[in-house]
């Protein structure tokens, strides 16, 4: 058993609610399937109600799913092995 401590995942909101701020369309990220990197910018939007799908420019494998219905949103980022976030000028991390 491990001795580690460790806080509720509601504390990590605030750090979320910073880079979900962000324009991560801007952000660089590496598909999963082909290993692709580029930003998400980059990728092949489909759009059809009630979400959207980014897929890669390389291999049309999904990167993203959005999906908003009753006040609710679903965000499926599983096509993705790691998204990188540029921090605007003059904040500090």
């Amino acid at each position: 058993m491990s001795t580690r401590s460790y806080l509720d995942g509601s504390a990590a909101a605030g750090e979320l609610r910073e880079v979900f701020a962000m324009d991560i369309t801007a952000a660089t990220g590496q598909c999963a399937a082909c290993g692709a990197i580029r930003s998400l910018a980059q990728g092949h939007l489909y759009a059809f109600e009630p979400g959207i799908v980014v897929r890669c420019a390389a291999c049309e494998h999904p990167l993203v799913r959005l999906v908003k219905d009753r006040g609710r949103i679903w965000l499926d980022m599983r096509g993705l092995v790691y998204l990188q976030l540029e921090v605007p000028n003059g904040q500090n991390v």
